[in-house]
């Protein structure tokens, strides 16, 4: 790694814009060049913040939260490991610093769910189509801005294990692995969470949306 940095000294200097992320992380590592980190800061400062601002429910301790945890990545950047993806690491510290904010407060309100999500969170998105499903009738479904408030209410009655999954893979996009590696547990728990996740919010809306005669 040295020596690739030390031959890259005698190239053009590349824009931070251009790197990579882990790039722009193991750059500034060897070298402390601030204009790295800051571009680092700039292309997640609006991900994570909107992220830590639903899993807190509260703006003030997400910008508290966003702040620690790159402070975090400072202070830690010499035990990333080359070749580990960048975001998952970013979201395992911004997880932590959230928790830990969490315990200060002791507030536990969790996340916003408002949109289907692709991929490994296909599950919860099957969960969107029984909210819409022929089991109501049309006049008494739901609209969007409903389902949203009535799965905003029901996650919250989540245990936290599973909001943390389900926000990760459902409203973030990480993938299963990622999630696990976020959460530091397997992945297969990662899994049977999903699916413990979306059984129980079945059973929640089969409680308070009953299908008609």
């Amino acid at each position: 790694m040295k020596a690739t940095l030390l031959e890259a000294r005698d190239r053009p200097m590349q824009q931070p814009a251009s790197l990579s992320d882990e790039e722009l992380l193991l750059g500034y590592r060897e070298s402390g060049d601030a204009k790295l980190f800051a571009e680092l800061v700039h292309r997640y400062e609006r991900e994570l913040y909107s992220y830590l601002r639903r899993y807190l429910s509260d703006a003030e301790m997400a910008e508290d939260a966003f702040q620690a945890a790159f402070l975090q990545v400072h202070l830690k950047c010499q035990q990333f490991e080359p070749g580990r993806a960048v975001r998952p690491w970013l979201y395992t510290i911004a997880t932590n610093q959230a928790i830990d904010a969490q315990r200060r407060s002791r507030r536990h309100r969790m996340v916003s769910l408002d949109r289907a999500g692709p991929k490994d969170g296909d599950d919860v998105g099957k969960l969107l189509d029984l909210l819409t499903s022929k089991e109501l009738a049309p006049t008494d479904q739901l609209s969007a801005a409903e389902r949203a408030e009535w799965l905003h209410q029901a996650v919250d009655q989540l245990p936290a294990g599973l909001r943390d999954v389900v926000h990760l893979v459902y409203f973030q996009e990480l993938k299963y692995r990622e999630t696990a590696e976020a959460l530091d547990i397997p992945v297969g728990t990662v899994k049977s969470r999903m699916h413990a996740a979306v059984a129980r919010l079945h059973e929640l809306w089969n409680q308070t949306q009953p299908a008609s005669p």
